[in-house]
Parts: structure tokens; sequence; C-alpha cells
């Protein structure tokens, strides 16, 4: 019954996932084992996105490590539990509360040492920032607890990077690159000290050439460079070439797109969507503070309000005109939908 729930869940994410992003680009998939425990450790820009996006291109059922904040009401509890999120405090969270973390980190080594997948954002947090920043050991923890326990764990560690044109548009692209596979007893030795910085480091290096990194000083001066050679964020190896050799023949090419016809569209697909757009202009959006909940909220309001808008006009068009009316209204705003969002 698990396993069935997940798969359902897993395929609503991605129908959703497919009419919220314009593109999206996975690749070395295959490097991801398929038989044994993986610690997959991502950069952070995209609150929830960053989770659903590995969630439903990995070909894993993992387990998230998540921020303690979100787990509030029971119910929302019941809900991210089954989801396979488990609860992970942080420093803001309070000092008091960092010993609840124990019993998580005690629950991913039983996991990993069962050939479960977890995912684990290093960084600690999100941030909107093309930059990979520094790494807290919370994962060298459960990776070396895990050896030292069970020693002959083949646990495989896999580096990923989330790259976004946009991250708070909608109709973004993204693509997403998954590293090789390192086995993690490589970093077994008896100063686990040192073991911990050159784990924290390679990690580090590893996700780097995955996304776009832009060292913090000179940030701005960089990223508005990079933007204005019409760079492609989508391509993290091109970028941190670009940058490495100091913005000479970087060779990007601006891409066409149909401005004019996508406002049109995006025009019409609110008028057809006015309530659940009005909710979340009105209602929702003014209440965001952190921007990179932004496309988290947008999108959980794709999947929600809209089918469910979408719903009742089909029920009000079949019981007052015909049901062939209602069918065609649903054609029409779900070809509308693909047009807005893919041109």
């Amino acid at each position: 019954m698990k396993k069935l729930w997940l798969h359902s869940v897993k395929f609503y994410i991605k129908l959703g996932l497919f009419f919220y992003y314009r593109r999206i680009h996975v690749y070395k998939v295959e490097n991801i084992p398929k038989d044994k425990p993986i610690l997959f450790l991502s950069n952070h820009q995209n609150a929830l996105l960053d989770a659903l996006l590995i969630a439903t291109t990995s070909g894993r059922f993992s387990y998230f490590l998540t921020r303690a904040s979100v787990f509030t009401k029971p119910i929302v509890i019941k809900l991210l539990r089954s989801l396979q999120m488990l609860p992970v405090y942080r420093i803001r969270d309070g000092w008091s509360n960092l010993t609840n973390n124990n019993p998580i980190f005690e629950s991913c080594t039983e996991l990993l040492k069962n050939n479960e997948a977890v995912v684990i954002f290093p960084e600690g947090s999100h941030n909107l920032k093309r930059t990979v920043r520094p790494l807290s050991k919370g994962f060298t923890r459960i990776v070396f607890d895990t050896l030292e326990k069970y020693p002959k764990t083949e646990l495989q560690l896999v580096s990923v990077g989330l790259n976004f044109e946009s991250a708070t548009a909608y109709g973004d692209s993204c693509s997403i690159f998954y590293g090789k596979a390192i086995s993690a007893k490589k970093y077994i030795t008896e100063d686990r000290n040192q073991s911990v910085v050159d784990l924290k480091e390679d990690i580090h290096d590893e996700i780097s050439k995955l996304t776009t990194h832009i060292e913090s000083e000179g940030y701005e001066d960089t990223l508005n460079t990079l933007k204005a050679l019409n760079a492609d964020f989508l391509n993290p190896k091109a970028v941190n070439a670009c940058i490495k050799n100091d913005f000479n023949e970087c060779g990007f090419m601006k891409t066409k797109r149909l401005s004019v016809i996508k406002t049109f569209l995006k025009f019409v697909l609110i008028i057809n969507l006015i309530v659940p757009f009005a909710i979340w202009k009105l209602l929702i959006q003014p209440k965001i503070i952190e921007e990179e909940f932004i496309g988290t909220f947008r999108f959980a309001v794709g999947i929600s309000l809209v089918p469910m808008w979408i719903l009742a006009v089909i029920m009000l068009l079949a019981s007052m005109v015909s049901f062939q009316l209602a069918m065609m209204y649903l054609f029409f705003v779900l070809g509308l939908s693909l047009l807005t969002v893919k041109t």
C-alpha cells in the first residue's frame, strides 16, 4: 500500500512539474546505482521544488531531510511522513532542539544499512544565489556513523547540481546533473576530523562542477556580466568555464522567445483560471516572506486549487449545458496551459 501511495504521488507530482516547467533536462541519471544505499547531496536554491525534482528524476524512492519548521500541525506531519520526509533541526531553530536530530540521524543510518536512498541539502538552507555555499557537517556525521556501525555497507555518495534559468518564474526551465557515485569508504581513516574536512571539500567541489558557482567576492558584478553575455545557466560547465576564463570566448547563444504570443496565451489562461489566480495573487503571494518559496507555493496552487477549479467548471458546464462542452473546456484549458508554458 505504501509503494502504491508513493507511486501515485510521484506520478501526480511529475505531471504537475511537466505543466509547471517549460523544460526539465536530466543528465547522467545512469550514474545512480540501483541496488546500493545512496546519499544524494545537492545544492539548494528553490525550496521544496528542489526535493520534488530529485524525487521525480532520480529513479529512487528517497527519504528527505526537511527543515523541521514545516512539521507543525498533526495532519501536516502525517502527510510529510507518508512522503518519506524527516525533520532536521538547524541552529536557527534553537540550540536546545539540535539534540532532536540524534534519532533522525540514527534513522538515516538504519535506512542506508537497508540499501535505501537519502537526500540531504548539505548547505543547510536554501538561497537563490548562483553559488555553492559552505557545507554543514551534518551529512558527514551520517556517513561516518553509518560506516562505523555497519562497516560492510556499500554507501555511495552522489552529488547533484540543480540549475534554473529563473527560479521564481512560472514557465521556467531547469537542468539536473547527477555526479558519479563515490564510495564513502574511501574517506575512512584513523583521523576522523581530517576525514570530515576532506569529505566536505570534495563534495563541495563536486556540486560546484554540477551547478553555476560564483564566488562571493564580486558576486553581483560577475552575475551581471554573465547576464549581459546571455549566459546559459542550464549549462553550468560552460558558465563556470566562462568565469574561469575571465569571460573570454564564452560563446553563449541568445534564444529567441515568442514574447507577444506568450503574453497573449498567458492572459487567456489567467481569464480561464481567474479564481485560483486571484487567490494566488491576492492572498498567498503577498504573504510569502522568503523569495525562495515563491516557486514552491505557486506550484502548490497549481496542483491543488487549479484542478479543483477546473473540475468545478466542468461539473457546472456538464450539468447546465452539456457533457460535450465540459470536455471541450477541459481539453482547451489543458492545451492552453501547455502552450503557455512550453512556448
